[in-house]
């Protein structure tokens, strides 16, 4: 499939549904051959058939991005399947909500260690393939409550809090590498993870997965070298959930 990324290589975690699903498609409609990673193998290859379907290249990859040795294959496999890296999208992500004061530490610890350890890992493991590369990207899906705070939201806006911090840094550590680092915070996006979270919400009224995809789109398709942090996808009024 010609396009825009065509002979580029990318990696999506979070890719068997909503958010993920649209961005591991976005970037395969433009050429590039994506390696999709996520808990569920049937989701996985849901989104794997429908990339196949529609001409475009992607292998499904098994993988909690929470566990060092699944990343490690995740990023291993993803380069043998497609001879390096180009392109990380960091979206996997899970929520627990509810006041402080009753949050366990084990959905805090669940939290903290899929939203942040997980991007750290990923990137940890990818930087080496990335710098092999011209020019490369990491794009981190991070949330409105990585800016904000909001009530029965700590463990989660804790963990974005952290994404959107490391991103940050990384983007000064790496722009000698010419490896760009980004950021998105969006705020309500029409996705399962906001269905199952807060059904009482007005779907309508949400951004949809494919606007965050053509974002990234726009960020991975540019040669400048300048550093952005973060892209604020918040609508005023919107609600902030990712």
């Amino acid at each position: 499939m010609a396009g825009r990324l065509s002979g580029k290589a990318a990696i999506v975690t979070g890719a068997g549904r909503g958010i993920g699903r649209a961005i591991a498609g976005a970037l395969a409609a433009e050429g590039a051959s994506v390696t999709l990673a996520a808990r569920t193998q049937a989701q996985l290859d849901e989104t794997a058939n429908a990339i196949a379907s529609a001409g475009g290249k992607a292998v499904a990859v098994r993988a909690d991005v929470s566990r060092e040795d699944d990343v490690r294959r995740l990023v291993q496999e993803a380069v043998k399947a497609f001879g390096g890296l180009d392109i990380v999208v960091n979206n996997a992500a899970v929520g627990r909500f509810g006041p402080l004061e009753k949050m366990r530490v084990v959905d805090w610890d669940l939290v903290m260690a899929v939203n942040a350890r997980g991007p750290f890992l990923v990137c940890r493991e990818a930087i080496p393939h990335l710098r092999r590369r011209p020019v490369s990207w990491i794009v981190n899906i991070s949330s409105v409550v990585g800016v904000k705070g909001y009530v029965n939201q700590s463990a989660y806006g804790a963990s974005k809090h952290a994404l959107l911090g490391m991103t940050k840094a990384l983007a000064r550590e790496l722009q000698k590498d010419n490896i760009r680092v980004h950021a998105l915070c969006p705020g309500g996006v029409d996705t399962p993870f906001v269905g199952d979270a807060r059904p009482d919400l007005d779907r309508a009224a949400l951004m949809k997965p494919e606007e965050i995809a053509q974002t990234v789109l726009f960020l991975v398709t540019r040669s400048g070298n300048a550093v952005i942090d973060e892209i604020d996808l918040r609508r005023a009024g919107a609600t902030p959930w990712a």
